[in-house]
């Protein structure tokens, strides 16, 4: 469920303005909903993929962002060095991107990763 009321902590997704469709990020998406994290959508235009994950780990109340490109998601912890996500995926297996959602949610739970076998995380 992506909220829209920024009181609610949640895990912060970095969009451009022009990013108007998230329909190919469902599984991304559905991946946190199954841990029972909110998430949220917010605008932010830092420079490249990964500097925007920080900055929307640093707006996160969760201290976790994602940000994504036409080849790439990233999810960034706010602890981390900016220039070191905690794992970058390729964009288009939908398996992996429910996975990468399930991650971002069991950072902020504090539970283990899944990591399939032949894991495409970096």
């Amino acid at each position: 469920m992506i909220e829209t009321d920024k009181r609610i902590p949640s895990i912060v997704l970095a969009v451009s303005s022009s990013d108007a469709d998230l329909s190919d990020l469902e599984d991304l998406f559905n991946g946190i909903e199954e841990e029972e994290i909110p998430v949220s959508v917010s605008t932010i235009e830092q420079g490249n993929t990964v500097s925007n994950a920080y900055q929307a780990a640093l707006v996160s109340k969760l201290s976790v962002g994602l940000a994504f490109d036409a080849t790439q998601v990233v999810l960034h912890y706010k602890n981390l060095d900016e220039e070191e996500p905690l794992f970058k995926v390729k964009r288009g297996n939908p398996t992996i991107m429910r996975m990468m959602g399930t991650n971002a949610a069991r950072l902020v739970k504090g539970t283990p990763f899944k990591l399939g076998e032949g894991s495409e995380f970096e």
